[in-house]
């Protein structure tokens, strides 16, 4: 009868701790400024500059560039792109256009993680030049986290993205399966991306700068 009178009790103690702690935690305030710092501190976690982060928002810019495979210099009045990406969201979204490329050819936009041939490498997406040389690629990606840790030599400094022709990518069991850097656009810099859970009105947003 004791023993079932001191578990009662125990009992009755333990929920009442329970409530009052939810009761404390319901009135606490949340800290604003903590959680304006942590999400500062996840922006300012990526590349700034002309080739990255555009000042203080969610877009970032990548210039892509024909480049000489012996010296990785980049070839004047050669080839380029410029991709706009957003930096944080649920999935890697972005526009790129590129232009001087070989008229009528099919190419594929790219993450590649080092080394060669890029095993898990991701299809961003892909497009026909038309007459002119000039390609529109864009679209929002499920990639995780760019560059991915576990995969990419190049981690935690930054992600390459290239454009290569589609001929020479498989894109279902994600490598490289040819090598023409001859007629590839090469990153400017690595850039990284944090991918977020949901799609608020604020990710919306940015999705339709990035279209204009």
């Amino acid at each position: 009868m004791k023993t079932k009178i001191l578990t009662i009790i125990l009992v009755t103690i333990i929920l009442l701790g329970s409530i009052i702690s939810v009761i404390a935690n319901a009135k606490k305030p949340v800290d604003t400024k903590t959680v304006g710092k942590e999400l500062k501190d996840q922006r300012e976690n990526v590349t700034k500059g002309p080739h990255g982060r555009a000042g203080r928002s969610f877009i970032g810019h990548l210039y892509l560039f024909e480049k000489n495979p012996e010296t990785w210099e980049i070839i004047e009045n050669g080839s380029r792109g410029k991709m706009k990406y957003v930096i944080m969201g649920p999935t890697f979204s972005f526009v790129f256009n590129a232009h001087k490329l070989e008229p009528d050819s099919n190419y594929t936009l790219i993450y590649y993680p080092d080394p060669w041939p890029g095993e898990n490498l991701i299809c961003l997406g892909d497009a026909i030049t038309n007459e002119d040389g000039n390609i529109n690629i864009k679209g929002s990606v499920l990639t995780g986290d760019l560059p991915n840790e576990t995969i990419d030599l190049n981690y935690p400094n930054g992600s390459k993205i290239w454009l290569v022709l589609t001929e020479d990518v498989d894109c279902e069991n994600q490598k490289m399966i040819g090598w023409n850097p001859t007629e590839y656009l090469f990153e400017h810099n690595l850039i990284r991306y944090i991918q977020t859970i949901t799609r608020n009105r604020s990710w919306w947003r940015l999705w339709i700068i990035l279209q204009n």
